[in-house]
């Protein structure tokens, strides 16, 4: 998800369709709505001060990113991943990211490292004050940037909707309380891109990915009823 304006109560101006699918997003990622939750339009709309139109424009938005279910006549639900879909989505996701850092590797400037370690430096201190929103936006935007900075419109496009797959799965199935993708990875990985260590890059890479879905805890019900209203009071 893109970074998006944070919303204010005694804003007057409606919120738009991306702010909208980046607060129902941050509720999802920060396991205050549930799998399984009934997101009722008509509810929403209240809630955000908008058109039922553009709720359901916000829900299908999500629905294309693999975090929504619409069902035809019984509406739209907080997707459920299963085990099997959530080791398809960790299997293709380690190929596409050990491919973006293997090439980056060759190519990556220090004025790029530079903001690759602003940028973890961001989620430390997110991490530090428990800025859970903040950390779920940089934890996953560390992963988008490095395709980005790779060039590659396909491998980045194809990244963003398998970062936002497995983000729900993680946020949803992690066996902790906090959300924290690991800034010291993080810069394990441009250590070795630094170097230019290409097999050294996607080996930490896969390292990486690997601890995220070793702490996942799919097993667990996270099934259940929940108030709108009071997730996004």
């Amino acid at each position: 998800m893109l970074e998006a304006e944070r919303y204010r109560p005694d804003n007057k101006t409606p919120l738009g369709v991306s702010e909208i699918s980046e607060r129902i997003w941050l509720a999802i990622a920060g396991r205050r709505l549930r799998p399984g939750t009934r997101l009722k339009e008509e509810e929403l709309a209240e809630i955000f001060g908008v058109s039922r139109a553009r709720i359901r424009q916000a829900l299908a938005a999500l629905e294309r990113e693999g975090l929504v279910t619409i069902l035809p006549n019984r509406g739209a639900f907080v997707s459920a991943p299963t085990v099997e879909e959530a080791g398809d989505v960790f299997f293709a996701r380690k190929a596409v990211e050990q491919r973006v850092v293997e090439r980056l590797a060759s190519r990556i400037t220090s004025q790029a490292v530079a903001d690759l370690r602003d940028h973890v430096a961001r989620e430390r201190v997110a991490a530090d004050n428990n800025q859970v929103s903040d950390v779920i936006r940089l934890s996953g935007g560390f992963h988008q940037k490095l395709a980005e900075l790779l060039g590659s419109e396909f491998l980045s496009s194809v990244l963003r909707d398998l970062i936002a797959r497995s983000s729900l799965i993680t946020a949803v199935y992690r066996d902790t309380a906090h959300y924290n993708c690991g800034p010291d990875e993080h810069s394990a990985v441009i250590d070795r891109l630094e170097r230019g260590d290409a097999a050294g890059a996607a080996e930490m890479m896969g390292r990486h990915l690997d601890h995220i879905e070793a702490n996942l805890k799919l097993d667990r019900d996270s099934h259940g009823r929940q108030d709108l209203k009071s997730v996004f009071g």
